[in-house]
């Protein structure tokens, strides 16, 4: 199964378990009702910023969506068009309760991140390149091998104002009791 067939599939399952009608799973999630009803008909595949929406809307990891039963290799989230590229390091872990990313981000791209579930913390850690991030409203920039922790249930922003590729790392802790939704 490809990944916009994954996430196509996940999506619908996640809104018919909890009963959720459209409307209404767009109501928790900020997403259109018509976004969502393409992505579950497989007509288009979301943004990261879009899929975050969802998972958190959802109450859910990020990597909910990425995760398939299909190994060897592992699921990437490169929608089309995409300056951003995801790939989990290591899949959900219940116990633990986090996710862990490489992302790409190419040459001028910014990616907006609204806030996620209250609780959440996020580590970033530049692999290569120069990673702009906004938190709290204000940027600064990490050189390869510089990370930052911060609270993710923040809006937040991820900016590549180099010529090169930035490379970095995600890891996202979710709280052990989630918010009332």
């Amino acid at each position: 199964m490809d990944i916009t067939a994954h996430l196509s599939a996940t999506l619908k399952t996640l809104r018919q378990t909890r009963g959720w009608s459209l409307a209404l799973a767009a109501e928790k999630t900020g997403v259109s009702k018509a976004m969502l009803g393409q992505i579950e008909r497989n007509e288009s595949s979301p943004t990261v910023a879009t899929l975050w929406k969802i998972a958190t809307g959802f109450n859910v990891p990020f990597s909910v969506f990425l995760q398939t039963s299909e190994p060897p290799e592992r699921p990437v989230f490169d929608p089309q068009n995409s300056d951003m590229v995801v790939v989990p390091l290591f899949p959900y872990d219940e116990q633990l309760r986090f996710d862990w990313f490489a992302i790409s981000l190419a040459p001028g791209a910014l990616s907006e991140s609204s806030p996620h579930d209250v609780g959440v913390v996020e580590h970033v850690t530049v692999i290569s390149g120069a990673l702009d991030m906004q938190i709290q409203g204000q940027w600064r920039t990490l050189a390869a091998g510089e990370g930052i922790r911060f609270a993710g249930d923040e809006a937040h922003g991820y900016r590549n104002s180099s010529a090169d590729r930035v490379q970095f790392h995600s890891l996202i802790h979710y709280p052990a009791t989630p918010s009332a939704r």
